[in-house]
Formats: structure tokens, C-alpha cells, sequence
């Protein structure tokens, strides 16, 4: 790896980082498509490497959330549980994929398309959380594990951390408060992407010394966005990274049929 990669790599995960201190996310769907679209590293490479650099962001954000009692127990091991035994499946599923990049692509388009809707909505409509409060997790362990798990299957298969299908599930599928939502999404993220990573690394679609860049860029980036997170508006920055995500879903989406967008 020459210097200016090594350099750019880290300002990318960087604003992952940033952007996941700002609004919650793993920074995922800012590392996968950067160096997939325009650094040129292969799909099945781009998901494996991203979902590894992931794994440090979670466990630093989780981290935070345990040292204030942010993490409903109960909940975390229904939902890690279940999301353990859909990367499982979802790993399985990604190496029938990889083999077929475009079809890769797709279906990449295909779950891009929730984060990009969903942040773009909220943006528009400025739509504020439920304002709940309490330390737990109200609902079934069973409803927490087949949730868990789908969201874990969309992980193996994308590379995706989970914290966009996460946060807003925990709370309005569970009426959860958003306090303790965050903390036990950023904990089910750990066992999520460290599973999923560790299979990636294991069958080879993990470049190393890149997912340890991005890596470190994302740990600096969160703690920056964390410490200047009320000096921004949400909705201005779910609108503007939403439109993003749309067109990065649109691009992985039309390149399956062979058109090619800039």
C-alpha cells in the first residue's frame, strides 16, 4: 500500500467514523461504496474489508454506551443471538454471490435502498424520535431474536454493521427509549460484525492492512462527531447522506442491468 492510498483510505474512515458519531451508524454504507466505486477494490472485497473495519467502530461506541448503563441485557442476547445465526446464513449466502459480482451489486442496491429511503424521509419531514424514557427493552425475547436475525442474514450478505435496521427497529417495533436503543445497537453490532468479519477474513475477502486503516480512521471519526454532535442538525445530515446512499444504491442497482451512471 503506497502512502497517498494509506492516506486516503484513512480520511474515508475518518468520515465514516464522523458520520457515525453524528447519526448513529457503523460508517459501512460511507466505506463500502468509496473504495468499491472509486478505489477499485472488487465487491466481494470492498464487503469483507468494510465489515472488519466495522467491528473496531462498534466495539468503541458500545464501549461508551456500558460505561453509562446504555445496554438492555436481556435484549442485546436475544438480538445478538439471533443475529449470530443469520451471519451465519447470510456469510453462507455471500459466498454463493460472490462469485456473480453484478448479482453481488444488486442485491448490495437492493438493501442500500432501506438506509437511503429512510434517511431521506427523516430528513425531509425532520421527524423526531419518540422521546420514551427507561433503561429497557419492552417486547417478546422471541420477536428480539427473529428481528436479530434477519438483520444479521442483510450483514453476512452486505457488510452492512446493522445500526440502520437496528436503531429504528429497537424502537418502533419494541417501543423502546432512544437512549438505551443506541447503546444496545452499537453492543449487538460487536458479535454481528465480528462474526461476519472473522468469516470474511477467514475465506479471504478481507484486505488487511486497508481494513486496519479504515479502522483507525473510524475510531478517531466517531469521537469527533460525538463531541461536536450538537453543533449540527440531524435532519440536514440524514437528507444530505441519504441522497448518497440513494444514488450509490441506484448506481450498484443499474450496473446489474449494464448501465453505467457517473
Amino acid at each position: 500500500m503506497t502512502a497517498a492510498r494509506g492516506i486516503v483510505l484513512a480520511i474515508v474512515g475518518l468520515g465514516a467514523g464522523l458520520l457515525g458519531g453524528l447519526i448513529g451508524t457503523g460508517g459501512c454504507s460511507v466505506m463500502l461504496p468509496v473504495i468499491h466505486f472509486w478505489m477499485g477494490y472488487a465487491a466481494p472485497i470492498a464487503v469483507g474489508t468494510t465489515l472488519f473495519a466495522v467491528i473496531f467502530t462498534a466495539v468503541s461506541g458500545a464501549y461508551g454506551h456500558l460505561l453509562r448503563r446504555n445496554v438492555d441485557l436481556r435484549a442485546f442476547l436475544w438480538l445478538g443471538g439471533g443475529g449470530i445465526l443469520g451471519v451465519l446464513l447470510g456469510s453462507w449466502l455471500f459466498t454463493l454471490l460472490s462469485a456473480h459480482a453484478k448479482l453481488l451489486g444488486l442485491v448490495l442496491g437492493v438493501i442500500f435502498l432501506w438506509p437511503a429511503i429512510r434517511m431521506v424521509y427523516e430528513g425531509i419531514v425532520q421527524r423526531a424520535l419518540p422521546a420514551r424514557e427507561g433503561n429497557v427493552i419492552p417486547g417478546a425475547g422471541w420477536g428480539m431474536g427473529l428481528f436479530g436475525f434477519i438483520v444479521g442474514i442483510a450483514t453476512g450478505v452486505a457488510g452492512l454493521g446493522g445500526g440502520y435496521a437496528l436503531v429504528p427497529g429497537i424502537i418502533y417495533l419494541f417501543q423502546a427509549p432512544v437512549y438505551i436503543t443506541m447503546g444496545t445497537s452499537l453492543a449487538t453490532m460487536i458479535p454481528l460484525a465480528v462474526v461476519g468479519g472473522a468469516i470474511k477474513l477467514a475465506q479471504g475477502f478481507v484486505d488487511l492492512p486497508t481494513g486496519l486503516v479504515l479502522a483507525a480512521g473510524t475510531i478517531i471519526g466517531a469521537q469527533i462527531g460525538a463531541a461536536i454532535i450538537k453543533r449540527f442538525k440531524p435532519a440536514t445530515l440524514k437528507l444530505i447522506f441519504g441522497l448518497y446512499f440513494l444514488y450509490v444504491a441506484v448506481k450498484f442497482i443499474t450496473g446489474y442491468f449494464g448501465i453505467a451512471i457517473w
